[in-house]
């Protein structure tokens, strides 16, 4: 597995936790990192960094990525849907919005994996629909919006 792959499985470790607890982000680095002994050796640098850095955008911008999200899962309230699937989505909006160096659908292809590993397997369907939406309405509009709710509504 590659450095960037284990560090968004860490990030959404971290954002599980997030979002049970709502620790402090300091609080919640040192207790995860302080936690997990399995990191190779090769990983011991980019992987924290990554994974701290998604995890950090991804609190700091909730509600924005959540509004996101939002307008494009019919049906579906951001509080309805397992924590492990919505902080997936929280990740791959996050790079979509702020890791311009990471193709959208290498973004996309990267939260099925890691959703066939931590979640259900209809889940890899609920992603894919929300995130290929998502990224077929970025790819219109060109550069990520600054402002989510400068959107227009989601095309139902």
């Amino acid at each position: 597995m590659g450095s960037r792959r284990r560090a968004r499985e860490c990030a959404l470790q971290m954002l599980f936790q997030y979002d049970l607890s709502q620790p402090s982000l300091d609080d919640l680095f040192e207790s995860y990192w302080n936690e997990l002994t399995e990191l190779k050796e090769e990983h011991r640098e980019k992987v924290p960094a990554f994974a701290n850095r998604i995890v950090t955008g991804v609190i700091t911008g909730l509600s924005d990525i959540d509004l996101i999200i939002s307008r494009h899962a019919e049906r579906w309230r951001i509080s309805r849907m397992a924590a492990v699937d919505r902080n997936i989505l929280r990740l791959a909006v996050y790079e979509f919005l702020h890791e311009p160096d990471t193709p959208r659908a290498v973004v996309i292809n990267e939260a099925l994996e890691i959703a066939r590993r931590f979640s259900t397997p209809e889940a890899t369907q609920f992603i894919n629909g929300i995130l290929d939406a998502i990224k077929r309405e970025l790819d219109e509009t060109g550069a990520p919006p600054l402002c989510p709710a400068s959107l227009p509504p989601a095309p139902r």
